[in-house]
């Protein structure tokens, strides 16, 4: 029998009390006075509602450069991690379990596309994996990006393997449940993979065996440093590139990554399709019109992209034109892995409810997500009673987050089914 939502769930011998996750998202606390209370609110109603796992979105393991957006969350530090107790306390207090992702943007970070960044950072250069591919290189040219890069040398790469592990050390001591590495949405452990990014000549490039060796250097500090706590990682399939792109991960190719994930000591996988680059293919649905034309972020708009921000929501709605929105669009590439692992795969994207039976049945072991929690923080108490989730796939929750500004819903129509749905008390568990 296909397993049901409210079923447990086993990841790496820690019990999960049912099958729905919160997926990685953009909390925008920061690391300031206010951090840890700005985590509860954010993360606290979804355990309080009933969601089984909830995984605390990317989070930046060096006190330096590496943030692919304003407002992450640096984990470098013992002392501030330690704090975090507080969060992990709150979300066991209602008996769900929670996860730390780490995560390094590489050539994906604040350093390269954020302008204002860039002019009070001058200093900072981008972690490369190699020199950045030639597409890239001609958007430097011509002023669109900015890149500094430090090529990892081998040894680098491992110093860098081990301040994953070093956080997740320090995760552990605060109470995490598990781990969670941000093997996809083109930072830097993707980029080791993509042979897009990696033209690498030393253990860990070239063949796709290489490829994957950052990951397994991730789990042996991991493992050093954090025992058996229960880790996941995310897998990506970048076959949303475009066309020019010619050299770049296949659904084969992911397939293999989960397999020789398990083989590390891998505890469970979250296999998405994607691009080489960080576009629509990674949240497809509406183009955010709503967003671009608020002006109450024109001001952080210009600050990021520059005085041409406009032209950069341009090629936003040309791209979107591309990614309509697919219902679990993951779902056929997990079902894929699913037949070649044993560990728990974990899907993702594009799930609002009336898929969840059909994944469950034969794509994955849990399902996750992502923006519907932006619009509805305590949507658990719906779902897991059989309810869809009133996202629209608008996507006007995520542009502002480049202005800095918070992930919330901001679409008066799905606010007010929101509100219709307080008043009737769906909530309340």
């Amino acid at each position: 029998m296909s397993p049901r939502l409210t079923d447990p769930l086993t990841i790496g011998g820690l019990s999960i009390p049912n099958r729905l996750y919160r997926a990685p998202l953009l909390e925008c606390a920061g690391n300031g006075p206010g951090a840890v209370d700005t985590l509860i609110s954010e993360l606290e109603p979804a355990a309080e509602s009933g969601v089984g796992l909830i995984f605390q979105g990317a989070t930046i393991v060096r006190g330096e450069g590496g943030c692919a957006a304003p407002g992450m969350t640096r984990v470098h530090d013992p002392e501030f991690v330690s704090r975090l107790g507080e969060l992990t306390d709150a979300i066991h207090d209602h008996g769900s379990r929670v996860f730390l992702q780490l995560e390094h943007g590489g050539l994906r970070s604040m350093e390269t596309w954020h302008a204002g960044y860039r002019a009070e950072h001058p200093d900072i250069k981008q972690l490369a994996v190699s020199r950045p591919p030639r597409s890239l290189r001609l958007a430097d040219r011509l002023g669109i990006l900015e890149y500094d890069p430090q090529v990892l040398s081998t040894e680098e790469v491992y110093d860098l393997a081990a301040d994953f592990g070093r956080s997740a050390k320090y995760a552990l001591s605060a109470g995490y449940d598990g781990i969670h590495i941000a093997g996809a949405n083109m930072g830097i452990v993707q980029q080791f993979l993509s042979p897009f990014y990696n033209r690498r000549t030393d253990e860990f490039g070239g063949s796709l065996t290489n490829r994957v060796r950052f990951l397994a250097a991730i789990h042996d500090e991991v493992r050093e440093r954090a025992g058996s706590v229960p880790l996941v990682t995310k897998v990506p399939a970048e076959t949303g590139s475009p066309a020019v792109v010619r050299r770049y991960l296949s659904e084969r190719d992911a397939i293999e990554i989960c397999r020789a994930c398990e083989a590390m000591g891998y505890n469970a996988v979250a296999p998405v399709r994607g691009s080489v680059f960080w576009d629509m293919s990674l949240i497809r649905g509406e183009f955010p019109e709503r967003a671009w034309a608020d002006e109450r972020f024109a001001e952080g708009y210009e600050d990021a992209f520059g005085a041409g921000w406009r032209a950069v929501a341009l090629a936003n709605r040309i791209h979107a034109t591309g990614f309509d929105f697919e219902p679990a669009w993951n779902a056929g590439l997990c079902e894929e892995v699913r037949k070649r692992v044993s560990i728990p795969v974990l899907c993702e994207g594009g799930i609002r409810g009336p898929q969840i039976g059909r994944v469950l049945g034969t794509g994955a072991d849990a399902v996750g997500m992502g923006r519907p929690f932006y619009a509805e923080p305590r949507l658990p108490a719906r779902v897991l009673s059989g309810e869809r989730a009133v996202c629209e796939n608008c996507n006007n929750c995520t542009v502002p987050q480049v202005a800095g500004a918070r992930g919330v819903c901001r679409t008066p129509s799905v606010l007010a089914k929101r509100g219709e749905l307080v008043r009737r008390g769906a909530y309340e568990r």
